[in-house]
């Protein structure tokens, strides 16, 4: 412990740890100290605060040090952040300790959306993308998504490598410094100018309502709808400009109850109500006064591209809907099915065109962004919108038409936030040692493990997914009945909240 304050850069976090000590907080040292962050789904994140369990400049710079290593000098890295507490900071030291290492640091102008930074990375033709962002995560965390050559986010093998590269790093303060290389706009015109030409209609007659939720979206998606024909959008003023204490919504992921208030409520003359989170990778779309679950978004997409002459593989996740897999036989288009998190999505096939999962993540373009965007997935939702606003009608009613044709696939998520991690890994364990055989009066049919930490159980007309989080602390269930009675799902997500015990 000593010894970490002693090779911590930043005097904040170094008094931060010492009157911790002075105080004697045994518990709150102890959960600093427990270990280092791992890289989950998308890379590490953690609260901003002093130790190996938060996001701070010490653990920041053995990070970059650990990719720097792994990759090997004279290599390229391109770096990007958004506006979260400690971004502008954690941004400047991988690009110092990048450079200090003999490789090619590359940086972002300013703060800017996730998609762009992915974007850079095959854009510049670089070996690999550092993102400081903790994307949707409550206003204390911060952290690092990492991109390979390719244009995806970081993967196993290269995950285990890099983190085993950074722990071997030593002390923290003998590491060189050098300069990064700050960018211009480039990158963010060429990324502005290839969403922007993603729609294929002439259809630009929408209202349209948007929030970027306290985040870093709202200057590239104006410019995005503004480059593509779209008229701007009414963005909802208290939540315009950048704010890290995201002030106005309790968690700033447009999943959580309330977030979407001020959007819906700015939206009543709106045909279509479009929210970032914070870091615009996601995207949420109401209609009509009602948010469309990330399934409903995702499946709608999918048959916009389609309708437009898209053709190729459809892929999303083991806990998405099970409709886009009737949506591409219907078209007769490959279809692939892979654990959750993008960086196992956009490597589905080589012939992938669209990817989402139910989180509100859309790949609308992979040969463009190989990761979940935002922007060029609410340049689509406007267009879809358009179109259906020209025949009298709003995106409800393409949804229906989906709904008849492949029956209605109700989808739910139960969440359960917990602050001792051990219940989660109780919860699963006791789930595999000794799976249900029925939820309720859903009988079980099959049982599988996709995955050490996912297990699946088939029912007749639906399944239950149970999964951690792989970016908070959090255990998720992801309910799918297709064509329920009445209130079936009510009772099954009762009786998969008793199962659990954690509610």
């Amino acid at each position: 412990m000593q010894a970490w304050i002693a090779d911590d850069p930043d005097p904040l976090t170094r008094e931060e740890l010492t009157a911790l000590l002075a105080a004697g907080d045994t518990a709150e040292l102890a959960d600093r100290f427990s270990g280092p962050l791992h890289f989950g789904t998308a890379g590490i994140r953690g609260p901003v605060r002093g130790g190996p369990q938060g996001m701070n400049r010490a653990v920041v710079r053995r990070a970059a040090a650990g990719l720097a290593a792994h990759l090997g000098p004279g290599r390229s890295v391109v770096v990007g952040r958004d506006a979260r507490h400690g971004s502008e900071q954690f941004c400047a030291d991988v690009g110092a300790v990048l450079a200090g290492a003999g490789l090619r640091a590359l940086l972002l102008p300013r703060a800017l959306p996730t998609p762009v930074l992915a974007f850079a990375v095959r854009f510049l033709g670089v070996d690999a993308g550092v993102m400081v962002t903790a994307s949707h995560n409550p206003p204390r965390d911060n952290g690092l998504k990492v991109y390979l050559a390719d244009g995806a986010q970081l993967s196993s093998p290269h995950d285990v490598a890099v983190e085993r590269a950074i722990g071997a790093v030593g002390r923290v303060l003998d590491l060189p410094l050098g300069e990064a290389e700050l960018l211009g706009d480039e990158v963010w015109q060429a990324y502005v100018s290839a969403v922007a030409a993603l729609p294929r209609s002439t259809a630009r007659d929408v209202r349209i309502a948007y929030t970027p939720m306290h985040g870093v979206g709202l200057e590239t998606v104006l410019a995005a709808f503004a480059r593509a024909g779209f008229p701007a959008p009414e963005v909802v003023a208290e939540q315009a400009a950048p704010d890290p204490d995201f002030p106005t919504v309790a968690f700033p992921n447009p999943e959580e109850p309330g977030a979407l208030d001020l959007l819906l409520r700015l939206s009543a003359d709106a045909d279509v109500a479009i929210a970032s989170d914070p870091d615009a990778d996601r995207i949420a779309v109401a209609v009509g006064g009602r948010a469309l679950r990330g399934d409903e978004t995702g499946v709608l997409l999918a048959d916009h591209l389609l309708a437009s002459g898209v053709r190729g593989r459809l892929a999303t996740t083991v806990v998405s809907s099970s409709m886009l897999a009737r949506l591409a036989a219907a078209h007769d288009v490959p279809f692939s099915e892979t654990l959750t998190g993008f960086k196992n999505l956009v490597r589905a096939g080589d012939d992938l065109v669209y990817a989402y999962e139910e989180a509100l993540g859309v790949a609308a373009s992979p040969a463009t962004v190989r990761d979940k965007d935002g922007i060029s997935a609410a340049l689509l939702v406007a267009e879809l919108a358009a179109l259906e606003k020209a025949r009298g009608r709003t995106l409800l009613h393409r949804l229906a038409d989906l709904e008849r044709r492949f029956g209605r696939h109700e989808t739910r998520q139960l969440s359960y936030r917990v602050r001792d991690l051990s219940l989660i890994a109780a919860a699963v364990d006791d789930l595999r040692a000794s799976p249900p055989s029925a939820y309720g009066a859903a009988a079980v049919t099959a049982v599988e493990q996709p995955a050490d930490d996912v297990l699946v159980h088939r029912l007749d007309g639906g399944r239950v997914v149970v999964r951690p989080s792989g970016t908070e602390p959090k255990l998720k269930a992801y309910l799918e009945l297709v064509d329920p009675a009445p209130g079936a799902m009510d009772a099954l997500a009762q009786a998969v909240d008793a199962r659990l015990g954690l509610g």
